[in-house]
């Protein structure tokens, strides 16, 4: 009786998985895609801005304005991946953090968070062989530039430092995002807390808050010192948020995972169709 209730629970499981991939694959598509982008894009301004031999960054001498300039564009980047008709169909996570914290408040499924964050690993990797590859970036100068680095406070530091900053991004998406007269203004929040961070926060955790990405930038250049923090603090720090939004408001007060559900294109988690209104 056991083996039997075993295995009808195999199977039931194998056809959930299967469902999922069957009609939500556009969605799992579209977050790595999300993730590829953001990765692309920070390569790209990592390197006008930073690489020694960048005509740019020879004549812009303060790392804060540099710095301050990549933070505006990575923030950019993210408020458009949020807000494009890709993101408002996936809800542009683009950060198994993200995924993996809605999973907890019982918004995300178990096998789309699971695939979810499969394919947005690969694409993490894949682009980070793209830019290494086709862009000839594999010289160590770039691979010093783009992988991961704990900044200049130690481990100590950036393990409280990345703690922190998801702890921040995870509560204030939750907060806009499920308040209605502002929740059409979650992106762009959490554009600025991007922007922000890696203007004022870089220097002391390296500011991944996304285990995808470091695990992407660090993949090519063979290079894992202290990433293990990326893998542990970004989603304690999320899950905490999250802790901590429940204590407050309840879990009655997380409507979805989307990070932009006011529009008209399907939604995976919660099943409406098309736009629908946060409480207040």
């Amino acid at each position: 009786m056991k083996a039997n209730a075993i295995l009808k629970e195999q199977k039931q499981e194998g056809s959930e998985m299967m469902n999922s991939i069957r009609h939500h694959w556009p969605e799992y598509l579209i977050e790595a895609a999300g993730l590829g982008i953001f990765m692309v894009s920070a390569c790209i301004f990592t390197l006008i801005l930073e690489h020694p031999a960048s005509p740019i960054r020879q004549s812009i001498g303060d790392p804060f304005l540099r710095r301050m300039l990549i933070g505006v564009a990575m923030g950019l980047t993210a408020i458009s991946i949020i807000y494009s008709p890709w993101g408002k169909q996936s809800g542009a996570h683009i950060n198994p953090s993200v995924t993996l914290t809605f999973f907890r408040l019982g918004k995300v499924k178990s096998w789309d968070a699971f695939l979810h964050n499969c394919t947005i690993r690969w694409r993490a990797g894949w682009c980070a062989f793209l830019c290494s590859g086709n862009w000839k970036c594999n010289r160590r100068p770039f691979r010093q530039l783009c992988r991961y680095s704990s900044g200049m406070g130690g481990v100590g530091v950036a393990f409280l430092g990345e703690l922190v900053i998801s702890f921040v991004l995870m509560s204030v998406i939750l907060i806009v995002s499920n308040t209605s007269s502002i929740s059409r203004l979650t992106g762009l929040f959490a554009g600025i807390l991007v922007a922000t961070y890696i203007t004022l926060e870089a220097p002391l955790s390296g500011m991944s808050m996304n285990p995808a990405r470091t695990f992407g930038s660090a993949l090519p250049a063979k290079l894992w010192t202290n990433v293990w923090i990326c893998f542990i603090a970004p989603p304690l720090g999320m899950h905490l948020a999250s802790e901590v939004y429940l204590l407050v408001r309840g879990a009655g007060s997380v409507l979805c995972a989307k990070l932009r559900h006011q529009n008209d294109k399907r939604c995976i988690h919660c099943g409406y169709p098309g736009v629908m209104k946060a409480r207040s």
